[in-house]
């Protein structure tokens, strides 16, 4: 026997478009504090969806009229590069359309990313499936197989509809591109690189534009690996004033000691990783025995050819992000998805993708990076709307700022920046945490902080916490090693990010929090049986993925969007509450070539709210409470209502306040047919808005029979109409 759900009003407070969810929901018991299993989800979300998907590719899909895609041309595919046309059969492999949703469906997304993390709300903590988001926030199934089809009757091969249909993988030759999207492939030589990329942005059929957002991507133009300043040990874990970083140092400076006597190890847990190289699993292990780690292999998933180890730089990259996840959360499973880069597409892209659409773990990291103005809108459009369905999912998406400072659109070995100022665009979405990089100060007196001798098993030699500064080792000539932040140039500053120090500009600022990135005191790995130490965010980014699978395991849940706790925790620090973050207020990330961002008291561009003590962070995680705004809520008793042509029917309309709201809600009615009238009684709730009023549907014998759609909208001064879309059924 189902049961109705405890009425919504007594349940807390929830925005509009999420309570009209509940409508389709009065059949399931939903109960208030359920919690979803960390890995995987909870399947709360069945059926019917959240929202209504519909099909929008509804006329003939004529080539002739067309409509361009801005935005997904490379600003390095110029004239000056180019040496001509590839050949006809040039392969063009795993190419992702991204498609969209429409607007109903995002403002509705939104409205549920919020109530996940709202802790009055039914659907806080309650986690999708790539399958459940697909069924209200994917495009339908029709016009997938639509776009699917249309790419196959240009000759391409259509690989994968996601799960969470919002993407389509496909491939096909350089001929069969440039038919379907009006553009032409050439190469491009720039210095020594040669590289492939449309001459111009691509057009698509006028029937598709409502659906499909863009290419990723026509080029070869990648993401660089955030790491640098690699060299090679003998087997001595100092060098001069220098103190390398063993898993044990780290444990000891970031306070996980105390976690790992409560158990709290990862168990349990697990960490994808992004990679497009492999790895040899020979390094993994010799690591673990080198620096007293329990045996736990990771799980090496290759999605599609594998890409073998390509590069030194790349193997480092690979080496780096599963050695040091793994190092931070010793018992957790770290799931690394390798992807092969294509002529046409990043292996980054491919393997983040299927990290989310297969649900694979409740945390995630990615060390690479790409400028926003480099991505273009069809790389931004993408990783905004991957972020966004992890997040909707559960999945806290940990991403690095980058190491070339402020000038995030210049490659970090350049000896001065050209490019002005510019962020990462895979960390700039508000759905991600972007995580930047501290220098240790321990150079005026290292006795302080380092013992003269390792540990034998472990090789840690570090004493206590380390005072920190913000990562900066650029200079003229040597390059732009520097912590990645200041504002994003597309995104709107997101509800969480607030607080001291966190700039009035609007935008999405960055980063979110830090650790040690620094060449000085950098990460040891092993690589081809070899030691080596390795310095920039992408050590930061892996190693706060395995503090985050600690969250995870002592809250027994997924997290998802993890800033909205962070910076909530930030808060209470500042007035009292528990010391989590190590509040960074030295240093800068200018380079040469560009002024950057000084680090300062609360939050800032260079280390964000700065690092943590993981102790701390993982026992306190639930201190952070959301703050509530003034805000008034309503639903309704029914979604239809039925009625005789000469007679009347009623359904009650009912508003809930939270957050200190208090004024006067008034009702109106829009789109009754002809026939049909309604009356509110009382048309306005008196301040402080909260009660009931019945709305009365009076049909007159003229009335034809019918479905019809309306809606009814609620105001109050000073705050958004609330519409509520209700349908009336003529008999």
């Amino acid at each position: 026997m189902s049961h109705p759900l405890p009425a919504p009003w007594q349940r807390g407070a929830i925005s509009f478009l999420t309570l009209t969810i509940f409508l389709s929901f009065l059949s399931l018991e939903l109960p208030a504090q359920a919690q979803p299993p960390a890995d995987p989800p909870s399947p709360l979300f069945m059926q019917p969806p959240f929202v209504q998907v519909r099909d929008r590719i509804t006329s003939f899909i004529d080539e002739d009229q067309r409509v361009t895609l801005r935005g997904n041309r490379h600003p390095l595919a110029v004239a000056q590069y180019d040496t001509g046309a590839v050949a006809p059969q040039f392969l063009m492999e795993h190419m992702l359309l991204t498609l969209l949703p429409d607007a109903a469906q995002q403002e509705a997304l939104n409205q549920l990313l919020d109530a996940q993390h709202n802790p009055e709300s039914p659907y806080y903590h309650q986690w999708l499936t790539p399958e459940q988001f697909a069924g209200s926030f994917g495009v339908s199934e029709a016009d997938a197989a639509q776009v699917a089809a249309w790419l196959q009757a240009h000759g391409m091969e259509v690989e994968e509809i996601t799960a969470g249909r919002r993407s389509i993988v496909f491939s096909g030759a350089a001929a069969q591109v440039e038919s379907a999207f009006h553009t032409r492939v050439h190469s491009y030589k720039i210095g020594s690189e040669l590289h492939h990329a449309n001459v111009k942005d691509p057009e698509i059929p006028a029937a598709l534009a409502q659906v499909v957002g863009g290419v990723v991507s026509l080029h070869d133009f990648r993401s660089e690996p955030m790491h640098g300043l690699r060299r090679a040990l003998s087997p001595s874990f100092t060098s001069g004033g220098t103190y390398y970083l063993a898993p044990a140092d780290f444990v000891t400076i970031y306070d996980l000691v105390p976690l790992y006597q409560q158990s709290i190890t990862g168990s349990g847990q697990s960490v994808a990783i992004v990679g497009r190289s492999n790895i040899k699993l020979a390094d993994v292990r010799q690591f673990r025995t080198s620096f007293g780690l329990p045996a736990n292999d990771p799980q090496v998933i290759v999605n599609g050819t594998d890409p073998g180890i390509w590069s030194s730089g790349e193997e480092t990259e690979a080496d780096l992000d599963v050695e040091w996840s793994g190092a931070v959360a010793k018992n957790a499973t770290i799931k690394f998805v390798v992807s092969r880069s294509t002529n046409s597409s990043d292996g980054v892209d491919l393997s983040a993708q299927y990290i989310v659409n297969h649900n694979l773990a409740p945390v995630m990291s990615t060390s690479f990076g790409l400028c926003e103005s480099a991505l273009g809108s069809s790389g931004n459009g993408f990783l905004n709307s991957l972020w966004q369905q992890a997040a909707a999912q559960g999945i806290t998406v940990f991403v690095s700022s980058g190491d070339n400072g402020a000038a995030g659109c210049d490659f970090a070995s350049a000896s001065t920046a050209t490019h002005g100022r510019g962020v990462n665009g895979l960390c700039s979405t508000a759905y991600s945490i972007c995580v930047g990089g501290t220098e240790f100060n321990d150079a005026s007196n290292p006795s302080l902080y380092w013992s003269p001798a390792n540990a034998s098993g472990t090789q840690s030699s570090a004493l206590s916490y380390i005072p920190e500064v913000a990562w900066n080792e650029s200079s003229p000539g040597y390059g732009l090693w520097s912590s990645g932040g200041g504002a994003s140039a597309i995104y709107a500053k997101p509800s969480w990010q607030s607080g001291t120090g966190v700039p009035a500009d609007g935008k999405r600022d960055v980063p979110d929090i830090s650790l040690t990135s620094a060449g000085h005191d950098g990460y040891l790995i092993y690589q081809e049986g070899g030691l080596y130490v390795v310095g920039g965010t992408s050590a930061a980014s892996p190693s706060f993925a395995g503090m985050m699978a600690l969250v995870v395991q002592h809250a027994v849940a997924r997290q998802g969007n993890a800033n909205t706790v962070f910076y909530s925790l930030a808060s209470k620090q500042r007035a009292g509450g528990a010391s989590v973050f190590h509040d960074v207020t030295s240093g800068n990330n200018s380079v040469p070539g560009q002024t950057g961002f000084n680090a300062t008291a609360g939050y800032d561009q260079a280390t964000g709210l700065g690092s943590v003590d993981a102790s701390v962070l993982v026992n306190h995680w639930s201190d952070a409470t959301p703050p509530l705004t003034p805000a008034f809520h309503t639903t309704a008793s029914a979604s239809s209502i039925s009625v005789t042509a000469g007679s009347n029917k009623s359904l009650t309309l009912m508003v809930s306040v939270s957050g200190g709201f208090s004024a006067a809600v008034s009702f109106s009615i829009t789109g009754l047919p002809s026939g049909v009238s309604g009356t509110f009684t009382p048309v306005t709730l008196p301040a402080p808005g909260s009660g009931a009023s019945v709305l009365k549907l009076t049909a007159t014998s003229r009335a034809k029979a019918g479905k019809y759609p309306f809606a009814v909208s609620a105001a109050s001064t000073g705050s958004a109409k609330q519409k509520m879309p209700l349908s009336v059924t003529v008999h």
